[in-house]
Protein backbone atom coordinates (compact mmCIF):
# COMPACT_ATOMS: atom_id res chain seq x y z
CA UNK A 1 0.00 0.00 0.00
CA UNK A 2 1.13 4.04 -1.10
CA UNK A 3 1.86 5.62 2.46
CA UNK A 4 0.53 8.45 0.71
CA UNK A 5 -2.84 7.12 0.46
CA UNK A 6 -2.11 5.87 4.34
CA UNK A 7 -2.27 9.15 5.61
CA UNK A 8 -5.72 9.84 3.64
CA UNK A 9 -7.50 7.05 4.65
CA UNK A 10 -8.56 8.30 7.84
CA UNK A 11 -10.37 11.67 7.47
CA UNK A 12 -11.42 12.45 11.58
CA UNK A 13 -12.38 10.71 14.30
CA UNK A 14 -16.35 10.14 15.05
CA UNK A 15 -16.67 11.47 18.36
CA UNK A 16 -20.55 10.95 19.69
CA UNK A 17 -22.38 9.85 22.49
CA UNK A 18 -22.04 5.99 20.98
CA UNK A 19 -18.54 5.87 19.76
CA UNK A 20 -17.79 6.99 23.44
CA UNK A 21 -19.48 4.27 25.33
CA UNK A 22 -18.02 1.54 22.78
CA UNK A 23 -14.52 3.34 23.71
CA UNK A 24 -15.21 3.05 27.34
CA UNK A 25 -17.25 -0.71 26.98
CA UNK A 26 -14.43 -2.50 24.81
CA UNK A 27 -11.53 -0.41 23.54
CA UNK A 28 -12.75 0.41 20.67
CA UNK A 29 -11.89 3.89 18.22
CA UNK A 30 -14.54 5.06 15.59
CA UNK A 31 -13.08 6.99 12.46
CA UNK A 32 -15.00 8.68 9.46
CA UNK A 33 -13.18 7.45 6.39
CA UNK A 34 -12.84 7.40 3.00
CA UNK A 35 -16.22 5.81 0.83
CA UNK A 36 -13.66 3.63 -0.90
CA UNK A 37 -10.93 2.50 2.01
CA UNK A 38 -10.42 -0.96 2.63
CA UNK A 39 -10.45 -2.62 6.11
CA UNK A 40 -6.70 -3.40 5.89
CA UNK A 41 -5.86 0.51 4.57
CA UNK A 42 -7.73 1.85 7.88
CA UNK A 43 -5.61 -1.01 9.91
CA UNK A 44 -2.08 -0.12 8.27
CA UNK A 45 -3.12 3.65 8.83
CA UNK A 46 -4.08 3.70 12.53
CA UNK A 47 -1.28 1.20 13.33
CA UNK A 48 1.42 3.71 11.54
CA UNK A 49 -0.34 7.38 12.61
CA UNK A 50 -1.37 6.69 16.17
CA UNK A 51 1.15 3.79 17.03
CA UNK A 52 -0.88 1.35 18.28
CA UNK A 53 -1.67 -2.09 17.72
CA UNK A 54 -4.96 -2.97 15.89
CA UNK A 55 -6.81 -6.10 16.24
CA UNK A 56 -10.29 -5.53 14.38
CA UNK A 57 -11.66 -3.05 12.40
CA UNK A 58 -15.48 -3.32 11.20
CA UNK A 59 -16.61 -0.76 8.81
CA UNK A 60 -19.83 0.38 8.03
CA UNK A 61 -22.01 3.13 5.48
CA UNK A 62 -23.93 5.70 6.63
CA UNK A 63 -26.63 6.68 4.72
CA UNK A 64 -27.29 10.67 4.52
CA UNK A 65 -29.84 12.07 5.94
CA UNK A 66 -33.37 13.05 4.13
CA UNK A 67 -33.28 17.53 4.66
CA UNK A 68 -35.67 20.02 3.55
CA UNK A 69 -39.12 20.46 3.24
CA UNK A 70 -41.40 19.64 0.61
CA UNK A 71 -40.42 22.56 -2.20
CA UNK A 72 -36.73 21.99 -1.81
CA UNK A 73 -35.74 18.50 -1.08
CA UNK A 74 -32.13 17.24 -0.43
CA UNK A 75 -30.03 15.11 0.79
CA UNK A 76 -27.00 15.05 2.82
CA UNK A 77 -24.21 13.07 1.43
CA UNK A 78 -23.34 9.30 2.37
CA UNK A 79 -20.09 8.46 4.34
CA UNK A 80 -18.00 5.72 5.62
CA UNK A 81 -17.78 4.82 9.54
CA UNK A 82 -15.34 2.30 10.93
CA UNK A 83 -14.84 0.69 14.36
CA UNK A 84 -11.30 0.32 15.23
CA UNK A 85 -10.82 -2.22 18.38
CA UNK A 86 -7.60 -1.74 20.06
CA UNK A 87 -5.30 -4.51 21.62
CA UNK A 88 -5.36 -3.95 25.37
CA UNK A 89 -3.32 -1.71 27.01
CA UNK A 90 -3.23 0.74 23.86
CA UNK A 91 -5.40 3.84 23.69
CA UNK A 92 -5.89 6.78 21.50
CA UNK A 93 -7.16 9.87 23.55
CA UNK A 94 -8.24 12.83 21.76
CA UNK A 95 -8.71 14.95 24.23
CA UNK A 96 -6.68 17.93 24.61
CA UNK A 97 -4.34 17.98 27.99
CA UNK A 98 -2.08 20.72 28.97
Amino acid sequence: MNEERLLQVLLSPHISEKSTQVGDESNQVVFRVLPNARKAEIKKAVEKLFNVSVTQVRVTNVKGKRKGGARNPGRRADWKKAYVRLQPGHEIDFTVSE
